[in-house]
């Protein structure tokens, strides 16, 4: 895929990432109870992510929002842990290595920011996103961390940085 930008989020662009993030879970029929769907600031993203040592980056191709993702630091966790989330892509975007591109962005971050570990949560059956997540380090472990409310999601990563 050509002419396309990875950039930190805007505040024109919450309603547009709330869309895209909506649509994936339907597309997907990613549970809406006890995940990212249910987060009282989907709609306020760059609100959210406007807060230190947090940042979300969305792609866009054209002008249209085609994928994001963030990192922030885990809730109830020790300092030095973050969280990679909400990281979804249109059908359209996946397997080009966007994702990979994406994935390096956001723990370039983590890193600069001084976080020592990235914890992440997903669902069984996203088997290309626990792929790219193995691939650049990621492990499963057998508990979740922090306090994300996502109890639908079963399947925990953390990685070092």
């Amino acid at each position: 895929m050509e002419n396309y930008s990875i950039r930190k989020i805007k505040k024109e662009d919450n309603q547009a990432v709330a869309a895209l993030i909506r649509a994936v879970f339907d597309e997907l029929n990613i549970p809406k109870v006890g995940t990212a769907y249910e987060d009282p600031y989907l709609d306020l993203m760059f609100e959210e992510y406007n807060k230190p040592k947090s940042v979300y980056y969305v792609v866009e191709k054209d002008g249209k929002i085609i994928g994001s993702a963030g990192v922030a630091p885990l809730e109830n966790e020790a300092e030095t842990i973050c969280e990679l989330q909400k990281m979804y892509f249109l059908p359209e975007t996946r397997g080009l290595g966007i994702g990979s591109q994406m994935m390096a962005q956001c723990l370039q971050s983590a890193k600069d920011f001084g976080f020592e570990k990235c914890y992440l949560e997903t669902m069984p059956f996203m088997l290309d996103a626990q792929k790219l997540y193995k691939k650049v380090g990621f492990e499963y472990i057998c508990s979740p961390m922090g306090s994300t409310g996502h109890t639908s999601c079963p399947i925990w990563m953390l990685k070092d940085l």
